[in-house]
């Protein structure tokens, strides 16, 4: 099992500098624990979500 963690934290990292969130000199990026890596990237994809902060689009 942590081996998989470790692996889904590189995944992380890479999409997060992938997208721009965070650059490769930042150091606190691969200090940080997997969680705060899934909240990073679940924030990131909430904020570029194409409905931004509307969610879904709903008919009237």
């Amino acid at each position: 099992m942590r081996k998989n963690d470790e692996k889904r934290r590189q995944k992380l990292i890479n999409k997060l500098l992938f997208f721009n969130v965070y650059t490769k000199e930042d150091k606190k990026l691969y200090e940080m624990p997997l969680l705060k890596l899934e909240r990073e990237y679940k924030k990131f994809k909430l904020q570029n979500h194409p409905h931004g902060e509307f969610g879904s689009i709903k008919w009237v």
